[in-house]
Order: structure tokens, then C-alpha cells, then sequence
């Protein structure tokens, strides 16, 4: 099989844009977690989210109309909008602008979502009910479609080759890019834009996961104490919104162009729990054959990974069950083992937390450092695994593996290497 590499990375996320400026401010233990104030929460148990810091792009905030034209915005929700602005930084970051017909033929998209146009959904229902169904734009069904982020994106430019987007959940991110890397391996593409993209922080997103009691709401006055992974304290996760997309490439083809590589895809993994539409089973069965599958991809052992970046969801039951996962399929190589949850800064992305934490597991490679786990004060479960507890760590990292699980039982393991 080909090798495939990352050789661009964008993200758009509560701590604010541009993966240089974010990652510092990770490994620096900052918070993106806030109170909401973009709708009314008076009437919703969660009153706190993940939500991306408004502002001119120079101070790493967003403005969209910096982006994308207003008459552009109003044919797509906001969730497009998201994967447009992390897909502009990792095809520049690539600096991949193909001029060939067969260049741009060979170079694809693959931007997943959990949820879609929800905002969009939630606003054209409204009017259905107030009777005002005419008022309901053209580009209501086009701005909601979960696949029109890859398809704005290849628009944007003229990228010819495979036009796919993956639907799975909290899944999502982890699933585009390794299903991106696999069409690269078998030869359907050169180059593929992939990851994952949510926005779904609206009265509706929030709602509804209140009504399945999955949300945090014990930490509403403490806003950046709510998500914390581990803790004895967690009372559900904290939903965040973003984006993030990677460049992915055949190997060759980046050595060719001398482009900047950051990391190697070199395992992958996906399994299904078969047991519950929300719960994971005892002892997380779907997780370990996962990150077995993954690693049996990648042809490597649990004593070949320096640091996992859990799914970690800050869920009274998942957190514990993914842990004693680990636990069990790293065996003796847990002693030492580095494994933080990022979503402790950040909350959870859904669709794109998967492709975010891809990019943070990367950076950890680059700069031998392992991002903390916030929040983590009173473990709910003792492991020999070191967490990461509220502090980055030095360390030398050559491989990562990445998890993230989804509603319905779909599980994806993700494995991320320094290139020899």
C-alpha cells in the first residue's frame, strides 16, 4: 500500500483560529469554555459551550465576512462556513493550489459532519410553524446538506477528484480521515482535503442533548470547570463548535513537490458495538477492538505508542469504560503510558472532534509534548496511565493513537507517526 502523509493542517475552535495560535494556547492549559450568549438559555439546564471567539482574523477570532462574501454565507449554515475557514489555512499550509486539469483531478475532499445544517433546520421549521413557509430560502436544503462542506470547498478550488463526506457521529472526523487516506492508498486520489466540521451550539443542539441528559449542568457559574475527563465531579460533557481538516498526500507526491510533512498515517481502525444507540458496552468491547484494529493496520504494538488522545467525553460512564479499554489492550505498556482528553479545553466537537484532536495528536509528535487533561482533580478511577492532569507534559512522542466513539455503536482508532 501507499504511504500517506499530513502535509497541511487548519482549524477553526473555542480557542480561536490557526493551529499555531490554538495549540499554544492548549499546552498553555487555557480554556475555550464559556457561557452562552449567542440565544436565551433561561429555559435550558446547559447553559455553557465551546463556542469560537468573535473577532477581527488578525487576533485569531472570526469574522466571517473576512472569509467567505455575505451573499456567499447566506447559502450555507454556519457549520460550512467552519469547515471553509480550517479548509483555507491546511490548503495554504499545504501550499497544494493545483493548476493541472490532472492535478486537480488527482486531489480530493472528504469533510464529514455529525448533525449538519441544524441551526438552518431548526430556523426554517419556525417559519414553517408561524405560517411563513414561503419565506424559506432556495438554499435552505443545499446550506443544511452535511456534504456541502466538501462540496464548497472543492468549488473553491476546482478540486476534481473524489467528492465524499463521512456521517458517523462523534466519529465523524476520525472516520473522513482515514477513509481519505485509504482512497489515497489504493490509488483514487493523490491528495485529499479531509476532517470534520460542527456547529450545532444553538437552542435546538442544546435542547436536545439536554433531553437525553448528556450535557454538564453542574458547572454553569464555573464555566471552564464543566468539561473534566477522569473526574469524580463530571456531570456530562460540554458541546462545543469547529472545524478541523488535514491535508493528507501520498508520500511520494509530497517529497516530489517538497512539500512540509508533519506526520505519517500509518494505522487505522474502525468496530461496532452492536449493543445500544448511546451506551457503550461493560468493559467497552468496541473501543479495545478498535484501537486492536488500528494498531494491527499499522503493524505496530502497544509498547510502539508514547500517547493517546482519548475520546474522553467527561461522561459519567464512558470516560472509565474507554480508560480500563486502554487499560487492557496496552497490558504491562500502560506503565507510563500518556493519555489526556483535549475536549477538557475545548468540549466536545462532535463531527469534527475527531479531526481536531488528529491535529493536536500530530503537534504533540512535532514538539514532544503531551496536551493536559483540565479539570482533572479527583480521579473517579485510579490507573496507572498518566493522565496529564491539568499540566502539559515533555515527552518524547513518535507515534500517537487517536480515539472517538459515536452514538449507535460506531468507534474509529486513528494511529499518527513521526516520518523516518
Amino acid at each position: 500500500m501507499r504511504r500517506v502523509v499530513v502535509t497541511g493542517m487548519g482549524i477553526a475552535c473555542p480557542l480561536g483560529l490557526g493551529v499555531e495560535h490554538v495549540w499554544r494556547r492548549l499546552i498553555n492549559s487555557e480554556s475555550g469554555i464559556t457561557a452562552i450568549q449567542s440565544f436565551e438559555t433561561k429555559d435550558l439546564p446547559c447553559k455553557i459551550a465551546g463556542q469560537i471567539p468573535s473577532g477581527p482574523r488578525a487576533s485569531n477570532k472570526l469574522d466571517i465576512g473576512e472569509w467567505i462574501p455575505l451573499k456567499d454565507q447566506k447559502k450555507m449554515d454556519r457549520f460550512i462556513h467552519l469547515a471553509l475557514v480550517a479548509g483555507i489555512e491546511a490548503v495554504e499550509d499545504a501550499g497544494w493550489l493545483p493548476q493541472s486539469e490532472e492535478d486537480r483531478c488527482a486531489t480530493g475532499v472528504m469533510i464529514g459532519s455529525g448533525i449538519g445544517g441544524l441551526n438552518t433546520i431548526a430556523e426554517a421549521a419556525l417559519l414553517i410553524a408561524q405560517g411563513k413557509a414561503k419565506r424559506i430560502s432556495p438554499f435552505f436544503i443545499p446550506s443544511a446538506l452535511i456534504n456541502l462542506a466538501s462540496g464548497h470547498l472543492s468549488i473553491r478550488y476546482g478540486f476534481k477528484g473524489p467528492n465524499h463526506s463521512a456521517v458517523t457521529a462523534c466519529a465523524t472526523g476520525v472516520h473522513a480521515i482515514g477513509d481519505a487516506t485509504r482512497l489515497i492508498m489504493l490509488g483514487d486520489a493523490e491528495v485529499m482535503i479531509a476532517g470534520g466540521t460542527e456547529a450545532a451550539v444553538c437552542e435546538l443542539g442544546i435542547a436536545g442533548f439536554c433531553a437525553s441528559r448528556a450535557l454538564s449542568t453542574g458547572f454553569n457559574d464555573r464555566p471552564t470547570a464543566g468539561s473534566r475527563p477522569w473526574d469524580k465531579d463530571r456531570d456530562g460533557f460540554v458541546m462545543g463548535e469547529g472545524a478541523g481538516v488535514l491535508v493528507l498526500e501520498h508520500l511520494e507526491h509530497a517529497r516530489r513537490r517538497g512539500a512540509k510533512i508533519y506526520a505519517e498515517v500509518t494505522g487505522y481502525g474502525m468496530s461496532g458495538d452492536a449493543y445500544h444507540i448511546t451506551a457503550p458496552a461493560e468493559g467497552h468491547d468496541g473501543a479495545f477492538r478498535s484501537m486492536q484494529a488500528a494498531m494491527r493496520n499499522g503493524r505496530v504494538g502497544p509498547d510502539d505508542i508514547q500517547y493517546v488522545n482519548a475520546h474522553g467525553t467527561s461522561t459519567p460512564l464512558g470516560d472509565d469504560l474507554e480508560l480500563e479499554a486502554v487499560e487492557r489492550l496496552f497490558g504491562q505498556a500502560a506503565n507510563g503510558l500518556a493519555m489526556s482528553s483535549t475536549k477538557s479545553a475545548v468540549g466536545h466537537l462532535l463531527g469534527a472532534a475527531g479531526a481536531i484532536e488528529s491535529i493536536f495528536s500530530i503537534l504533540a509528535i512535532r514538539d514532544g509534548i503531551a496536551p493536559p487533561t483540565l479539570n482533572l482533580e479527583h480521579a473517579s478511577r485510579q490507573s496507572v496511565i498518566d493522565r496529564v492532569a491539568n499540566t502539559s507534559q515533555g515527552r518524547k512522542i513518535r507515534r500517537v493513537l487517536s480515539n472517538s466513539f459515536g452514538f449507535g455503536g460506531t468507534n474509529a482508532s486513528i494511529i499518527f507517526s513521526a516520518v523516518a
